[in-house]
């Protein structure tokens, strides 16, 4: 069972507009820059950001010895337990979301469980919409299921579903597209883009906040 004592709970200092459960990606930590960064520009914005590790993430933390994802049904165990404990103790609307890996079991878990979770929204920086090197390997099915609003912030050039592959995909009217130009999976962008990833990082987060305002208005 997950204890929030587990978990990095950031609060805004003033009134608490809404709480995101922000789950981290396959291969780094809850605590990551990226993660650190996005953490601090929402809850600039009003927003509590709840961070916690899958069960795999935990035991690196502890053994220094990496290793790969738990299954997918432990992973969605893991998060939905984490749901619960918030809701628990929160009363704030709702949202939930992760980057890469941590926004597909995001969107996953909704698909399965929307009634039980009571989740407002979903906002996803980077979804791995297929793997890397095989754009044929889609993992878009359970996306055209999704009914709750779902904000996707992506690079144009990410290679895990870059903007020219995700456009052809006709997803459903409940995702929202916001591109960062030139940014790859990490929204980094080129020096010679002309754009910097902390503008992007800062742009992903602005953008996400004007979601949770508008879905709470």
């Amino acid at each position: 069972m997950v204890n929030l004592s587990a978990c990095l709970i950031d609060e805004p200092e003033g009134l608490v507009q809404a709480s995101y459960i922000f789950a981290h990606g396959a291969g780094a930590p809850m605590d990551s820059d990226f993660m650190q960064s996005i953490t601090a520009l929402l809850i600039a914005q009003g927003v509590r950001v709840i961070r916690f590790e899958f069960p795999y993430m935990s035991e690196r933390r502890q053994s220094g010895k990496r290793r790969p994802p738990n299954r997918q049904l432990d992973l969605l165990e893991c998060f939905g337990q984490v749901v619960e404990r918030v809701s628990e103790r929160f009363i704030e609307p709702l949202f939930i979301g992760g980057k890469s890996m941590g926004g597909r079991m995001a969107t996953l878990l909704l698909t399965e469980s929307l009634q039980q979770l009571g989740c407002k929204g979903v906002i996803c920086f980077g979804y791995p919409f297929h793997p890397q090197g095989k754009p044929e390997k889609l993992r878009t099915e359970h996306l055209f299921n999704m009914s709750v609003p779902t904000l996707v912030l992506q690079g144009t050039r990410d290679a895990l579903g870059n903007c020219e592959e995700v456009e052809d995909y006709g997803l459903p009217k409940a995702i929202e597209l916001h591109w960062l130009e030139d940014g790859d999976h990490d929204l980094k962008p080129r020096v010679k883009s002309g754009f910097k990833q902390f503008e992007h990082l800062q742009a992903a987060a602005t953008k996400a906040g004007d979601f949770i305002t508008d879905i709470n208005s």
